[in-house]
């Protein structure tokens, strides 16, 4: 049987460890691991000193290794927006995952319904929105015969201000935990009140100003399920531009930031709050000048190797570039002052994503680098598992 295209390229990467940066083949997404340890501690840390319970998204990463990985160093789980993704990462010895996401396809649910009855190790949770998600749900675990009470976690999420997902704080909530408890299969695990669009606020108070609002609809919700006599065993939530403000709350209990692991561009540009932890850039492409002009070079990195929902990538190294759309296979590089250095032909240039996740989607791999990119070595590659896990 002849080997795929995509194991072949595997095995590319792998004959890569213990060689120098200088022979990785471009383009190719490479973390720092020095920097990524350094924010996996910080997290660690700030979770640990704060009491809370650290629940880091693996949709950033969709990688196995690096889910466990944070598990070593504090984390209770991971979570993940796809049944398949949650499949991917249990398939590669993650053992605790929730998906903090709504499901109704019936087939999707059967898959994750199989998964409860045939991997009980596992810690499985789901979020809902809606009395037809439940009875869905529901029905899934008995199809796949599943019996055990409380053998699936769920989650009410909430709209704390997303305008997404999310039923509405308060009553409406209160009335969909009361549908969860309903069943005993499954276990009725707290609320799910995370706010997407204040992790990009640039400003501080604006984004203290979205958690202020997004606490007030746990607050209520909260004293909607008091009233009918229903706890509230945890608030999930978070991300990597706000968890000090949800910290500072004392609403939630668990926070989910994702991307504080590699950071981007994009989150680099907020402002920062007063008193966070501070992340290093640890997720690059390394790409090379393929093409040069006299008022221009381009590199073989164009939009195959990098999202661009959140902006273009920004040149790290050599300083003084910009990095302009050049289109799918192509990036093109200009001096920032006028009359500035160009990198010459086949020169390395280090590209900081926009946007991590989408980013990491587009490759088979990842290759950990110890010693900094510029003397260093290659010491690990890393499978991108959850890679077009969409289901």
């Amino acid at each position: 049987m002849s080997e795929s295209a995509r194991d072949l390229r595997l095995q590319r990467a792998q004959a890569l460890v213990g060689g120098s940066v200088a022979d990785i083949d471009t383009p190719a997404l490479v973390i720092d691991l020095d920097a990524m340890e350094r924010n996996l501690q910080r997290m660690a840390a700030f979770a640990a000193e704060r009491g809370l319970r650290l629940r880091p998204h693996a949709k950033m990463h969709k990688c196995a290794e690096l889910a466990r990985l944070q598990m070593a160093h504090g984390a209770v789980g991971v979570c993940v927006q796809k049944i398949d993704e949650a499949l991917a990462l249990a398939a590669g010895g993650v053992n605790d995952l929730y998906i903090s996401n709504q499901v109704i396809d019936r087939a999707k649910l059967q898959r994750l319904a199989q998964a409860v009855a045939t991997r009980p190790a596992v810690r499985w949770a789901i979020a809902v929105d809606s009395t037809e998600g439940i009875e869905r749900l529901a029905a899934a675990l008995a199809v796949a015969g599943v019996q055990t009470p409380g053998a699936l976690d769920v989650f009410v999420e909430i709209d704390a201000g997303q305008n997404r997902c999310g039923v509405a704080p308060g009553d409406a909530a209160a009335a969909l935990a009361a549908q969860v408890q309903s069943h005993a299969v499954l276990r009725f695990a707290g609320l799910q009140a995370y706010h997407g669009k204040a992790q990009h606020l640039r400003d501080p108070a604006e984004r203290s100003a979205a958690i202020a609002h997004a606490a007030q609809a746990v607050q209520t919700t909260r004293e909607a399920l008091a009233r009918q006599g229903i706890a509230v065993p945890l608030v999930t939530g978070a991300g990597s531009g706000s968890f000090l403000l949800e910290a500072d709350s004392r609403q939630w209990g668990e926070i989910q930031p994702g991307s504080y692991l590699f950071m981007d561009a994009d989150y680099a540009a907020n402002q920062p709050l007063p008193g966070a932890p501070v992340f290093e850039h640890a997720l690059f492409i390394r790409s090379q000048v393929m093409s040069r002009s006299a008022d221009r070079a381009v590199v073989d990195a164009g939009h195959k190797s990098h999202a661009i929902d959140s902006g273009l990538p920004r040149v790290a190294h050599p300083a003084g570039l910009d990095f302009a759309n050049g289109g799918d296979e192509h990036g093109i590089l200009r001096p920032v002052q006028p009359g500035g250095a160009l990198p010459g032909l086949g020169e390395t240039v280090w590209l900081i994503p926009g946007h991590c996740d989408p980013t990491v989607n587009l490759h088979d791999v990842m290759l950990g680098v110890r010693g900094g990119l510029h003397r260093g070595h290659v010491e690990r590659v890393l499978a991108v598992d959850a890679r077009g896990a969409l289901g």
